[in-house]
């Protein structure tokens, strides 16, 4: 393993998770290819040196043929678009080459409404999704398998995703949402008593972590990845100082998914999901270098882009 992936493809390439890591590939040497549904971002896509490819997830055959041609593929486009990625991973059977396929740490929250957990989960961890998130836990496991059909096959479960994107996109979801909505209404809120918990990594560290994934990750490999954890009243707490807000207040689940909706307000901001990169570390090596979601709300949220509609980004 350690081998130079000469050209990578990329969906979700105009995304904020695919673009960081587009970046970040670019940066290391390598060339990209990227999947875009939108030649209006064609031109942008250059300028940072990505090729752009027109099409879809559900462009099977298109997926495979990327797949077959790459000398890796990334898959940041969906975490629960099951054909897509038997498709990338038909495209890659008997290569041994990589395929890095992007999960979030939703499959181990719960339905806690604001209220804390104690529970703490590494990759050995044993645990039931809840019923939302349980065909995303059966494509997990089915990338983890593909190993079998001669894919270096990698699932990077990510937590709670803060920083700047690097790509086309400058905003994650979690943060941005609640700061949105503490500018348009005034207050920061936080569903329940603000006491879940969610494990959190910086956008870079993440790419950092595609990065040796990509070089030097086994066949089969599972990873979280998180560097620290954090409460939601902490973050708003800190959303309502940079903003120079009053104390942030509590919303009931029902109001909160009136304004994030059902999928965002339950399952990203009144749930608990922590985690433990306990393996990135040791077989990777991975050291991150951001551990605190405060601090870069504190110095950097208040940037025009944060937080703003997606319409605007």
């Amino acid at each position: 393993m350690g081998v130079f992936v000469a050209d990578v493809f990329v969906t979700g390439v105009t995304g904020y998770i695919g673009g960081s890591i587009a970046v970040g590939l670019l940066a290391a040497g390598h060339q990209v290819t990227g999947l875009t549904r939108d030649p209006a971002k064609d031109e942008a896509l250059r300028a940072l040196g990505v090729v752009p490819v027109h099409g879809k997830l559900d462009d099977l055959d298109l997926l495979r043929a990327q797949a077959a041609r790459a000398d890796a593929v990334v898959n940041a486009a969906s975490s629960d678009h099951r054909q897509a990625v038997d498709a990338l991973v038909e495209g890659l059977a008997g290569s041994d080459r990589p395929l890095l396929h992007t999960s979030g740490t939703s499959v181990v929250s719960d339905q806690a409404g604001g209220e804390a957990s104690d529970r703490v989960f590494t990759e050995a961890t044993e645990y039931q999704p809840v019923p939302d998130k349980v065909a995303r836990v059966e494509l997990d496991r089915a990338v983890v398998s593909a190993a079998e059909r001669g894919v270096r096959s990698v699932v990077l479960c990510n937590s709670l995703i803060y920083g700047t994107g690097r790509g086309l996109r400058p905003d994650s979801l979690q943060v941005p949402e609640l700061i949105r909505q503490a500018r348009e209404s005034g207050i920061a809120r936080h569903v329940g008593a603000g006491a879940n918990v969610w494990s959190t990594v910086h956008i870079d560290d993440l790419v950092a972590l595609y990065l040796a994934a990509l070089g030097s990750a086994p066949a089969g490999s599972f990873f979280y990845v998180e560097n620290g954890e954090v409460s939601f009243a902490a973050l708003t707490a800190a959303i309502a100082e940079s903003l120079g807000l009053g104390e942030p207040e509590s919303w009931d689940e029902d109001s909160a998914a009136a304004e994030w909706g059902e999928e965002v307000a339950r399952h990203a901001l009144a749930s608990n999901s922590r985690v433990r990169s306990d393996l990135a570390r040791t077989v990777l090596g991975w050291r991150p270098r951001h551990s605190s979601v405060l601090d870069w709300i504190r110095t950097e949220s208040t940037r025009p882009s944060a937080g703003q509609p997606a319409a605007n980004r």
